[in-house]
């Protein structure tokens, strides 16, 4: 029996015949998947794409032009290439979501582990208290306790980042962290990260911008 060219099969296909879809996979599978792990460099991740890729072709196959139809050749250099195409922009759209998975891992670790910031005032109750807190702001206050508390920044480089004068930024500071001091008393038995986020640059732990007494233990 004489194989049926892509083409024949892809026209099957769009008229219902399931087999005829069933032969492409079988055709084409191994030299796709073969290309998904090279560019991944893991097994089970270029399975996945090759499913993706097949799924997309079963919903959309791509139309052969008019001069490469008849020549089986053609027909399948064609299709073989337009599945390349779609396993390549998978890949590389898998490796994109990847690299931010490892980063916003590598983020929450160094969260975790390193000596500032907020998770130095006990972690994540306090830190949910916060983020309930801030949501509550202003934005402008929202802001820079944001880049003060959570991003670390200094008086300096939030007004590099903001456009805002530094008594501008600790007056904000300074407002924001009396709103907040409500929802952190419960949780803070010490001075953390918090209480030197109101102190402005060259200030000692006891001079505190613009706060001269907070409830619950902040002052």
């Amino acid at each position: 029996m004489e194989e049926q060219s892509d083409g024949t099969l892809l026209d099957a296909w769009s008229g219902g015949d399931a087999e005829a879809f069933t032969v492409l996979v079988r055709r084409h599978e191994g030299p796709v998947l073969r290309y998904a792990q090279a560019l991944l460099g893991n097994w089970r991740g270029g399975e996945d794409v090759v499913q993706e890729v097949f799924l997309r072709l079963s919903q959309k196959p791509p139309t052969l032009p008019e001069h490469a139809v008849g020549d089986a050749e053609a027909e399948r250099s064609l299709l073989s290439g337009w599945l390349h195409q779609v396993t390549r922009n998978l890949c590389m759209d898998t490796k994109r979501s990847e690299h931010r998975r490892r980063h916003r891992e590598e983020a929450v670790a160094s969260l975790e582990t390193d000596g500032g910031g907020i998770d130095t005032v006990e972690a994540r109750d306090t830190r949910a208290a916060v983020e309930r807190g801030l949501s509550k702001l202003p934005s402008e206050q929202r802001e820079v306790l944001a880049l003060r508390l959570f991003g670390e920044k200094s008086y300096k480089e939030i007004a590099g980042i903001t456009g805002k004068k530094i008594g501008t930024i600790g007056w904000l500071v300074s407002v924001g962290l009396k709103s907040l001091a409500g929802d952190l008393a419960p949780l803070l038995q010490a001075p953390g990260p918090v209480d030197a986020a109101a102190r402005a640059p060259g200030q000692s732990p006891g001079q505190r911008t613009g706060i001269q007494s907070l409830p619950g233990g902040l002052s």
